[in-house]
């Protein structure tokens, strides 16, 4: 995620800001151009002064769940983000809607780097038929908890994972050494991107070269996993215990790892971070972010890059007494895992 400056007064602006703390103005993000912008009131609207148009908020940024706009001009009355909601809990619950928003923080943060990747966003609400839609819910029956995952371009979220002791919770009950909520969003985004790239794009035997065959029953193989968990020595060529599970598991895993790369060497690149080790001249250790983690061809710079940097937010984590940042290990077998995953994205054309 890129750094933002005021148009007013120069102030560092991060992405989920809506007023700037130095003068007071209000701010928006365009969509068409990912642009956070400051903005004057004209007329019933806001002018951006990041391109002189003329915007109004998104209606979700009255409950205080969005920061995105709209043109002025126009008819719509939800941002892109906004838009792909199919289903929100009940914000007349106080809880539930401190939940919800801080699900719009992470959807929003995957829609700006599927924007940057410039990926398609088929959308359900706009007529594409698998196209992509959310449902945020929350439990009502103890029996039936709701369950995240996707279905056919629904990705569907338990509220829950929005509070930070439920989710912290249930990652130590199942043993993970990593669960956020974008986390999850990148996820099952994975997931719908196996449909959109792989299985409609015509890269099903390119992809099962490298992931396997998912034609193996899904059932059977969530099954096993949950009842003999992963294979020994399972960390030689996967991501994650998670990924050993089937194919589809394993492409949603790596999917996920790749928006994590990218998108935290972007933050570095926008921070102007280097890394240089006083104590080793060992030139894999150095890395001097030149270049934009969205748009580069070239996937061996952002292995290069992200090798040391990782390596580097683990030992700032281990001096604050948390545990690593990036808990994972990129083995040859996964990198060329995430190098596929690099050239599909590379190869999509955004339609939406």
């Amino acid at each position: 995620m890129r750094l933002f400056s005021c148009q007013n007064c120069g102030q560092l602006l991060h992405f989920e800001n809506s007023v700037c703390m130095r003068c007071g103005s209000s701010l928006g993000l365009i969509p068409e151009t990912l642009e956070l912008t400051a903005l004057a009131a004209e007329d019933g609207a806001w002018r951006a002064l990041a391109d002189n148009g003329l915007w109004r908020y998104c209606e979700n940024a009255t409950l205080g769940a969005c920061n995105w706009l709209v043109p002025a001009g126009g008819d719509a009355v939800y941002c892109p983000s906004c838009r792909l909601n199919r289903t929100i809990p009940d914000i007349s619950d106080p809880v539930r809607a401190t939940l919800w928003r801080e699900i719009e923080v992470a959807k929003r943060r995957l829609v700006y780097a599927l924007r940057r990747l410039r990926l398609p966003i088929p959308s359900r609400a706009e007529g594409a038929a698998h196209g992509l839609a959310f449902d945020f819910l929350a439990d009502s029956d103890p029996s039936a908890p709701v369950l995240t995952g996707h279905d056919d371009g629904l990705i569907t979220l338990n509220i829950a994972e929005a509070d930070p002791a439920e989710r912290e919770r249930r990652r130590v009950e199942l043993g993970e050494p990593y669960r956020t909520l974008l986390g999850h969003m990148r996820h099952e985004i994975g997931h719908f991107y196996w449909n959109e790239l792989v299985r409609d794009g015509g890269k099903l035997d390119a992809c099962r070269a490298v992931f396997g065959d998912e034609t193996l029953d899904y059932q059977q193989a969530l099954q096993r996993h949950y009842q003999t968990g992963a294979p020994e020595g399972w960390q030689e060529g996967y991501i994650s215990a998670y990924a050993t599970m089937h194919p589809w598991e394993d492409f949603a895993e790596t999917w996920t790892h790749y928006l994590h790369i990218v998108d935290t060497l972007d933050t570095a690149e926008s921070f102007g971070v280097t890394i240089e080790p006083d104590v080793s001249d060992d030139p894999d250790t150095v890395v001097e972010l030149t270049f934009d983690p969205y748009r580069t061809r070239n996937f061996d710079k952002l292995i290069d890059a992200w090798l040391p940097l990782s390596v580097a937010l683990n030992s700032l984590n281990r001096s604050m007494g948390q545990p690593d940042l990036y808990p994972f290990a990129l083995t040859p077998p996964v990198i060329e895992k995430l190098r596929f995953i690099h050239q599909l994205v590379r190869g999509a054309k955004r339609s939406g």
